[in-house]
């Protein structure tokens, strides 16, 4: 995202940006990258430790932001967002572990349903468009399931057909906000993939640079660990751009927000 031309507005807390069409929250700048290169007339207001962007797909006033791993990152983010911009749709979007092991690695998933442990789960919204399969539910969990072992246990006990560790806590703030909330996830490891397991470090690295840091570290102990995470990153580029695909596709067959009533 670092390459779109943009103006900056830093303030302390948003409180009154431009209303949009849809607000995206993403965890991570990997998922992000490939939908935000597509934005026009980008501008980012910094508040609260976060970046908000804010710009224009297919004419349409869009807002997203990148708020990290986690149920309480997710839903922070989510609330800046919905209190800056007042989207009439929260859309959480990002990838994903597959536990349906019919589930092909880089499916596109549109969730029904966001369940959490311990928690009552949250209805999503669904949507006509053919190009993306609709899933049984998702399963917010707190740390990164790796293994193929853990992925079945999970999927017996809760019947979801994939794992994240933030579309519940999208779902739960926009119901809250009394906005739908439209979950897509690209399936980034089917349920028969083992993840490395340096993943989650990498996954919760707070910015590029740890990020780096951590991968050089990595390297330096494991060394056929290069293979594992260059094999990751370039899945996660392709699956960043069916992401945005999907996403532009939503965006665009959105209808267009009212003009103001003194416009």
């Amino acid at each position: 995202m670092e390459s779109v031309a943009h103006t900056r507005l830093v303030v302390a807390v948003v409180t009154d940006g431009p209303q949009v069409v849809a607000g995206v929250v993403f965890a991570l700048p990997i998922e992000a990258g490939r939908f935000a290169d597509r934005v026009d007339a980008v501008t980012t207001i910094e508040a609260a430790g976060l970046t908000v962007w804010h710009g224009s797909l297919r004419s349409h006033p869009i807002a997203w932001v990148v708020g990290g791993t986690g149920v309480a990152r997710a839903a922070r983010a989510c609330r800046l967002l919905i209190d800056g911009h007042r989207p009439r749709l929260v859309i959480s979007a990002g990838f994903a572990g597959g536990l349906n092991p019919h589930l092909a690695r880089g499916s596109l998933i549109r969730p029904c349903r966001a369940l959490r442990p311990g928690d009552q789960p949250a209805d999503l919204q669904q949507s006509t468009t053919d190009a993306v399969t609709p899933g049984r539910g998702i399963v917010t969990v707190d740390e990164v399931v790796r293994g193929i072992d853990a992925k079945r246990r999970l999927a017996e006990e809760t019947g979801a057909d994939l794992v994240d560790m933030e579309t519940w806590a999208v779902a739960r703030e926009a119901g809250r906000a009394g906005l739908p909330c439209l979950g897509l996830r690209v399936v980034s490891d089917a349920a028969a993939d083992s993840l490395p397991g340096e993943i989650s470090q990498l996954a919760d690295a707070r910015s590029p640079w740890h990020r780096i840091g951590l991968a050089i570290r990595t390297v330096g102990r494991r060394p056929s660990a290069i293979g594992d995470l260059w094999g990751l990153w370039e899945r996660a580029v392709i699956d960043s751009r069916t992401l945005a695909d999907a996403l532009e596709h939503d965006v665009a067959a959105l209808p267009a927000l009212s003009p103001p009533a003194n416009a």
